[in-house]
């Protein structure tokens, strides 16, 4: 199961409703909800009672909510964890390449690639 989903999964899960934990996940209620629906449909479970007011688990939820938060610590210590130590990893602003374009054209001085016409 991706990992996404599963952050997606515990934050709804620990949030009050949809709506905060979409927000402090910085992504849409509509993505956060459809991240959570894809969950349970790989599960073929309902993790949530969606009759509730609030954001309430099931207790298929409750238990998956476990081994959901296992599974991200694992995978936190596992892969990301050089690049968070101080490891050397990419990232960063990427720099716009200036190429090789036309070299400005300076006053009294031929111009670059043209030679001058015989006559």
């Amino acid at each position: 199961m991706d990992i996404t989903l599963l952050a997606h999964f515990v934050a709804a899960a620990e949030a009050p409703d949809f709506a905060r934990a979409a927000q402090t996940l910085g992504i849409s209620r509509d993505t956060l909800s459809a991240s959570v629906k894809q969950v349970e449909a790989e599960l073929g479970y309902a993790l949530f009672d969606r009759a509730a007011e609030s954001t309430t688990l099931t207790e298929i939820g409750v238990a998956f909510l476990d081994d959901a938060r296992l599974e991200l610590t694992q995978a936190a210590g596992g892969s990301g964890g050089s690049r968070r130590s101080g490891g050397s990893g990419g990232g960063g602003k990427a720099k716009a390449n200036k190429g090789k374009g036309r070299a400005p054209a300076v006053k009294g001085q031929p111009k670059l690639g043209k030679k001058r016409q015989s006559r």
